[in-house]
């Protein structure tokens, strides 16, 4: 995935999209979104159109339009992820870990199971 900055509520359009696992009209993202959130028809039509440009979702003109994702949520999340890492911590992770242990993010179990978790991956 090219670097495409995605804004908090184009994000929750494609979590929407992601969540759904098929293609959606306006409408059905709509009604989908009105669950937790009160956005009209004109707002969720412009986050749409902005996703489009961006060229994160695609579009099939059946009896109206239907919009998928373009990238998968996990490379998504990936490609955020480097970019947390590189802008806040110089692309090195165990600066963030030694930050969230730092701060008191992690519980004694959080570490252990990440230990647990790093000694498992990298056999």
């Amino acid at each position: 995935m090219k670097e495409t900055k995605i804004s908090d509520a184009e994000l929750e359009i494609l979590e929407t999209l992601w969540a759904a696992g098929e293609a959606l009209n306006a409408n059905e993202i709509r009604a989908r979104l009105n669950e937790k959130k009160d956005w009209e028809r004109t707002t969720v039509l412009t986050l749409i159109r902005r996703l489009l440009d961006k060229g994160v979702i695609g579009q099939e003109k059946r009896e109206v339009y239907y919009y998928a994702p373009l990238v998968e949520r996990n490379d998504y999340v990936k490609e955020e992820t480097k970019s947390f890492l590189n802008k806040f911590f110089k692309g090195d992770a165990k600066n963030l870990a030694a930050a969230l242990i730092a701060d008191e993010d992690l519980s004694r179990e959080d570490i252990e199971e990440l230990r647990d978790y790093f000694r498992a991956s990298f056999r």
